[in-house]
Order: C-alpha cells, then structure tokens, then sequence
C-alpha cells in the first residue's frame, strides 16, 4: 500500500511539474475587490470541473506532438457566466482535442466576478431571483477579461519562436462568457494582438452587443444552438451577418437541438461534432494544415 501511495505522489507531482503555467500581466485596475482565492472545485450543480474568483490571468499550454505540430495555436477561453470557469468541458478538453489535430492550445483564465465559497451557486440563485445583476457585475468586469484576452494573444504571438507556433495562426476560441471574451477581442485588438481567426460559441451576446466589424477583422466561425435556453442564438446570428455584410469570411453551425453550455458534453446530439466542423472549416481556410 505504501508503495502504490509513493508512485501515486510521484505520478501527481510529474503531472503538476509537467504544467505550463504563464502569468500574463494584470492591466487596469476593476471596480470589484477579491476577498476569496481563487478555487478550482467540482460543481454538482453544473457537473463539471469548475474555477472561481480568478484575480491573476493566466494560460495554460497544451502541446501537441512535435511530429504532428501544425504551427497553428487556439487560446480557448471557457465560459461559466463571468462568475465561473468550466474549466475542463470548454477546456482542457478542447485544448486535448486540438492537440490530437497537431494545434498548440493555451486554456485562458481570465478576471471573474469575485464571489464567496461557490460562485456557481452564486450565479444560479441570482439566475433565478435576479438576473439582472448577473449583467451588471459582469459588466464591470469583462472590459479588464477582454484585455486577459488580447494579452494572451500579444503573449503568444511574441513567443510564437518558443511555443513551436506560426505567429500568424493564432486563433482564438472562447464559450458563453468566454465567446463574449471572444468577440471583445475581435473588436479590440491591436497589430500585436490581433487573433488570425474567432470562435465564439453560444457567444453571450447580452453583455457584448454586435458592433461594426474593423477593416482588418480576421475570419469567424461561428457555434449555437437554436433551442439554447438562454437566448444566444439571435446573437449569434446577428454576429454573423455583420460579418457576411461587411465582406469577411465567416462561416456558422447552428443546430436544431443541443442547449447551452454543451462543450465537449456528449448527448446524443449532432452539436456533440461542433468541434469536428471547426477543423473542417480551419482546413478550408487554411489556418490549419493537415501536417
């Protein structure tokens, strides 16, 4: 027993040593105040591996295969209301998936909403008895989470040399409150941390309204569901049409049935594939090469 103890601690502590871990610079100051740490813990009510409280952003570096690296890399940003990271579903997830396809991945925790022990909790009963300041606290913080974004970006493309990445193939992927990540991104950046593509999934369009794409606005890709409980698909829509309006190569999946919130969540669903339609669609815009 002492034996299977000691190579499970040697196990885990490979596996701790073996993550990279990026701390990317805290810009501006919110109007918030964290008083918790930040806390990863498995949520019941979601199901899923979650982490809240986040003050200090930071990536998280997944890579592929030396043999199968494409040069391509994907900062996934996971959602969970601004409130919370679902840190695994729409992250270490995806980023294992990319990787299998020779993708660099890099998961981002960006600032949240500070909260006490359970912001998932948290988050659910203001859903149900005020909803409406799930938006305004989330609104104080998302500008400072949207620069998370765009400094992941300017990090990994000055490093691109070191991440075995093309500085010109970075993507940027982000779910729910990440999605609206996301497209703050696409209507933020600057030279050097302008992503080469976006993904925004069942984007949260109520707190990053559709503006007017840049000039230079990079190619989209675009994921919802019709039936999502939260409303999102109009959004998405809309998001999309700006983008065909204004001449920009965008393509969208929105399927019948598959909810909110499904990442790589199997149901029994066609939306269980979203995933395998964005490659096809990076192969087809040759932002991935097939290596």
């Amino acid at each position: 027993m002492k034996s299977l103890l000691w190579v499970g601690m040697c196990f885990l502590s490979v596996t701790i040593s073996a993550q990279e871990i990026i701390k990317l610079s805290k810009d501006g100051n919110p109007p918030v105040e964290w008083t918790s740490p930040e806390t990863e813990y498995y949520s019941e009510i979601w199901q899923a591996q979650v982490t809240t409280n986040v003050s200090e952003p930071t990536l998280q570096v997944y890579r592929p295969k030396e043999a199968t690296n494409t040069g391509t890399a994907v900062i996934v940003a996971p959602g969970g209301g601004l409130y919370a990271l679902s840190t695994t579903t729409e992250g270490s997830q995806v980023a294992q998936w990319l990787n299998e396809k020779g993708i660099t991945a890099f998961v981002l925790k960006y600032r949240l909403v500070p909260t006490g022990e359970d912001g998932v909790a948290e988050i659910e009963e203001l859903s149900a008895n005020n909803p409406d300041k799930i938006g305004v606290e989330a609104g104080k913080v998302l500008p400072y989470s949207i620069q998370d974004g765009l400094n992941a970006v300017a990090h990994v493309r000055k490093n691109a040399d070191s991440y075995g990445i093309k500085p010109d193939k970075i993507g940027f992927m982000g779910f729910s409150a990440g999605g609206a990540v996301t497209v703050g991104v696409g209507y933020n950046y600057t030279e050097e941390s302008r992503p080469d593509f976006l993904v925004p999934i069942y984007y949260w369009s109520y707190v990053m309204p559709v503006q007017e794409p840049k000039a230079d606005s990079p190619p989209m890709f675009l994921i919802c569901a019709s039936d999502d409980p939260l409303g999102l698909a109009p959004g998405s829509i809309a998001l999309y049409s700006s983008w065909l309006e204004a001449g920009k190569p965008v393509g969208m999946h929105m399927y019948s049935k598959g909810g909110h919130g499904f990442g790589m969540r199997k149901q029994g669903l066609p939306s269980d594939t979203w995933i395998e339609r964005f490659y096809e669609w990076s192969l087809a815009q040759n932002l991935v090469s097939t290596n």
